[in-house]
């Protein structure tokens, strides 16, 4: 059992031994009864020399290798989504080529499994001066999607939320962009806790007068929305929109603090789930959902529930730095050579938070290699002195 010198809660370093059992990946062919999309974050290339203004420096084999891991699991695929750092390192005009990439090299009958975040980032801060403005963009990155093949998530609009003050506001935009869909659409309603310049999205900060405004869109819309992804962090809030969500209307889970119960259901409905925990938690997630297809609900249990304190720890606040604690954890199973993010931000988080992750990890069977992790761990706390 390898084992790693850690620093403890008191400041001292204490020796940690990996114990836990990697969970081995569900056998072929792997089959889930729930939706499940993982959204999936990027790779870096460390050697490029591009400032972050110029744009973001990708690892395109790493990034483009890791969606085909999470396609050959079952998983979909959310592209250029908030876990790939859309708005915070990367932007439209690298989102779009991610886009372009990630469908090319998926089989055509996987493409389907892979979901496009359509947003307004190529408009710069304050930029929009109406609605108009808003659309149009909205509509320039839903014709790139469109033509390529890909599904759309309608992203939150940070310049939607600077400009918009009613609910008929939001109604009215988004009701223009539905029109235009091809097909069904998935709307993205992303709390505040995972981008603070969303608070007051839909027009109130109130939740039951959000979930009115966003019952009144489905409704108005309902050939043209599949679903919608609800990032609260707030179990009771989602139940409760579940439950008055048009029939044929998918609730997408994007709760990575509650998913196993929500996942589960009860009994009246279930979520199914696009989640940023996929990415990290691939393989025990992957196992979790093959053992509910085949009946099997303590198992499902017995896999996915462990995964729950080390998510919660990866997505505590502030959470819109979670995707460090994905990057993170890639680098530790050896889905890319380093622990670089793009713009810099593997840097958001501080050295006690790492060291949990890796005690947490080990707990819940995430580690694929405890061995390949703990001498990558051991290499990550040279950096900040100790055992040197």
């Amino acid at each position: 059992m390898p084992a790693v010198d850690l620093p403890a809660a008191d400041g001292r370093l204490e020796r940690v031994r990996l114990t836990g059992t990697p969970v081995e990946p569900p056998r072929a062919p792997r089959r889930f009864s729930r939706i499940a999309i993982a959204a999936v974050h990027v790779v870096a290339d460390p050697l490029a020399d591009c400032e972050p203004a110029d744009g973001a420096a990708i690892d395109w084999e790493a990034t483009l290798a890791y969606r085909r891991h999470l396609l050959d699991l079952g998983f979909g695929v959310a592209e250029a989504m908030d876990t790939a750092q859309r708005g915070m390192g990367l932007g439209w005009p690298d989102a779009a080529r991610l886009i372009e990439a990630s469908l090319a090299a998926a089989d055509p009958g996987e493409r389907g499994r892979i979901v496009c975040g359509v947003g307004t980032d190529q408009l710069d801060a304050g930029a929009a001066r109406s609605t108009d403005d808003i659309v149009r963009a909205y509509l320039e990155q839903l014709s790139f999607v469109e033509e390529r093949g890909g599904r759309v998530v309608l992203m939150a609009s940070r310049e939607l939320a600077r400009i918009a003050r009613r609910p008929e506001e939001y109604a009215d935009v988004l009701g223009r962009v539905l029109a235009q869909c091809s097909r069904p659409a998935i709307l993205h309603w992303l709390g505040e806790m995972f981008d603070p310049a969303l608070r007051g999205y839909w027009g109130s900060a109130d939740f039951p007068d959000q979930a009115q405004a966003v019952l009144r869109i489905v409704a108005d819309n309902r050939a043209k929305v599949d679903g919608i992804k609800l990032s609260l962090l707030d179990a009771g809030h989602e139940i409760a929109l579940r439950r008055r969500l048009p029939e044929g209307i998918v609730m997408y889970t994007g709760d990575d603090f509650n998913f196993p119960d929500l996942i589960l259901g009860d009994g009246e409905g279930h979520s199914d789930a696009l989640l940023g925990i996929f990415d990290p938690v691939a393989v025990p997630a992957a196992a979790a959902l093959a053992a509910l297809a085949g009946g099997d609900r303590d198992g499902y249990r017995r896999l996915l529930d462990p995964t729950v304190p080390l998510s919660r720890h990866i997505f505590r606040a502030p959470t819109r730095h979670y995707k460090t604690g994905v990057v993170f954890l890639a680098w530790l199973n050896g889905f890319q050579d380093h622990f670089t993010m793009l713009a810099g931000a593997q840097s958001m988080r501080p050295l006690p938070y790492f060291a949990d992750l890796l005690r947490l990890a080990d707990r819940a069977g995430a580690l694929a290699d405890p061995e390949l992790a703990a001498a990558r761990m051991k290499r990550f706390l040279a950096l900040y002195g100790i055992g040197r």
